[in-house]
């Protein structure tokens, strides 16, 4: 039988309500998507409102995605095991509970508590999704379209977190961010039960609780090594040691799902080019975007001025390119253009756009940023969704929850592994910037440190000090974070350009014809 073949007791699974199911399905990524970036905005409040420290903001933020890409392996196949309407159910309780939590929470331990509690109810949720409609759409058409409108609520969710949280942010206090969230999970929830319809367990074999505690170290050390690594050196001992960690434990995890008759994931997909060559395609692909938003929010707000609000309307354009992108990219991926040259196309258009923004300066127009923003979301688009049918199209059904929870990992380690990378580049060059401006070298010890810390701290530097000097170290400044930005996005470029190759060499254009048993 095929990797594609429905087993009979799979083929009532599919939902009596197709669209009203990939609409529930949809809202429930929606609020995931917002979550992964609505927060951003509001560190700088969380900063005076809370006290937290420069750590304290960075682990409110890593304690989501930690959870998150630790967890999602063993979240989706919880849901092949125990039932996926019931398991998405269950994480969007979960996630309005603990969304409710953050809001009143009053010390920064206390709300990085509610994100990791966040983060574990978005690692039920989320593979859960993409596992419903893989489930729901069998035929590969209707399945390539959902999965276009899955993907394109990833550019929804880029745009409207920030957008949202800007908003609430001028109107309410800080805890309306994570307040807002809990309605549209429960809305979710409550129309789940109806829109979904029930299905039986994948099947009657034990969880595969071995392959799940060595899922959670490997994904979890692998994580955590890669956001503490910029902080500790990339050579440093516990780096090193992180990495060891994670190697161990995917060696000890591959040789563990080999001999097991029910694994966690069948490890053998990762040999079908269609399944492995894909997921790389996603892991470039976040890798570039996490760490390119990272960079371009700060220039925007803080060298452009604009508000958080403004800032999320401003990139509207990379939001709806994605979207376009995605529904699209899925579409020509099943016709004689096959999935290879979306993909590759893809990813030479992000390639194309990062380079293109290393050129930018204060100088730059909006219509060149949103023209920029638009090859970039276009390329994602036309990269992450297709890669991601490819995906789903070779896992066989009572695993769809695991092969979504790979996908979803992917996304998570790349975006993070970009974060980190190109945050540490950019870091380097900037700090080096910084070593051949004199009005650096002129302030004391003290505050030339505080203004390599960052751009935000460089500049509230140089607002305190007297003219002509605020004026040579704002300057200064500027030069050191647009020389460590033009930096970052020449890797993404490079990165992406890696990625195009390498999916034109080795990704499959189609799905191989079955062979008849």
């Amino acid at each position: 039988m095929s990797l594609t073949a429905v087993p009979p007791r799979h083929r009532m699974a599919a939902s009596s309500k197709p669209i009203a199911a990939l609409v529930v399905t949809l809202v429930a990524a929606l609020a995931i998507n917002v979550e992964t970036t609505i927060v951003n905005v509001a560190l700088p409040t969380l900063n005076s409102e809370l006290g937290a420290s420069t750590r304290g903001l960075q682990w409110i933020v890593d304690a989501y995605n930690l959870a998150f890409a630790a967890l999602v392996l063993a979240g989706g196949t919880v849901g092949d095991k125990f039932g996926r309407r019931r398991t998405l159910i269950a994480g969007l309780l979960l996630f309005a509970a603990a969304s409710v939590g953050a809001a009143l929470c009053t010390t920064t331990d206390a709300l990085i508590l509610m994100r990791v509690v966040m983060g574990v109810a978005s690692a039920l949720i989320y593979p859960t999704t993409l596992a419903i409609i893989t489930d729901t759409f069998r035929d590969p058409r209707r399945r390539a379209a959902a999965i276009g409108a899955w993907g394109a609520v990833t550019g929804l969710g880029v745009a409207i977190g920030p957008i949202l949280g800007g908003a609430l942010l001028e109107s309410f206090w800080w805890g309306s961010l994570f307040l807002a969230l809990a309605p549209i999970a429960l809305l979710a929830a409550l129309a789940a039960p109806w829109a979904i319809r029930a299905a039986a367990p994948a099947d009657r074999t034990r969880m595969d609780l071995g392959g799940v505690a060595v899922s959670v170290i490997l994904l979890g050390a692998l994580v955590y090594t890669i956001i503490e690594a910029p902080a500790r050196g990339w050579g440093s001992a516990a780096t090193l040691g992180g990495f060891a960690v994670a190697l161990c434990a995917g060696l000890v995890f591959v040789g563990w799902e080999r001999r097991r008759p029910d694994p966690l994931i069948d490890v053998s997909l990762f040999a079908n080019l269609r399944f492995s060559a894909a997921s790389g395609a996603v892991t470039v692909a976040f890798f570039a975007l996490f760490g390119f938003i990272f960079l371009i929010t700060q220039f925007m707000q803080l060298l452009q001025g604009f508000s958080p609000l403004g800032t999320g309307v401003r990139i509207l354009p990379v939001a709806l390119s994605i979207a376009v992108g995605s529904v699209l990219g899925t579409r020509l991926a099943v016709t004689r253009v096959g999935t290879k040259m979306i993909v590759a196309v893809g990813l030479l258009m992000m390639a194309a756009s990062f380079a293109w923004i290393s050129t930018i300066d204060l100088t730059v127009s909006y219509l060149e940023m949103a023209a920029q923003m638009v090859l970039l979301g276009g390329g994602l688009g036309l990269t992450s969704a297709p890669a991601t049918d490819s995906i789903m199209g070779v896992v066989r059904p009572e695993q769809a929850g695991a092969g979504s929870a790979v996908n979803d990992a992917t996304r998570q380690v790349g975006g993070t592994l970009g974060v980190a990378v190109i945050g540490s580049i950019f870091a380097t060059l900037y700090t080096g910037g910084l070593g051949d401006t004199p009005a650096v070298a002129l302030l004391p010890p003290a505050l030339r440190s505080l203004v390599g810390e960052g751009l935000a701290q460089g500049l509230g530097v140089a607002a305190q000090a007297p003219e002509p000097v605020a004026t040579a170290l704002r300057a200064g400044v500027t030069d050191a974070f647009l020389s460590g930005l033009g930096a970052g996005c020449l890797t993404a470029a490079a990165v992406c350009l890696a990625g195009a190759v390498f999916v034109a060499a080795f990704l499959p254009a189609h799905p191989r014809a079955e062979v008849p048993a």
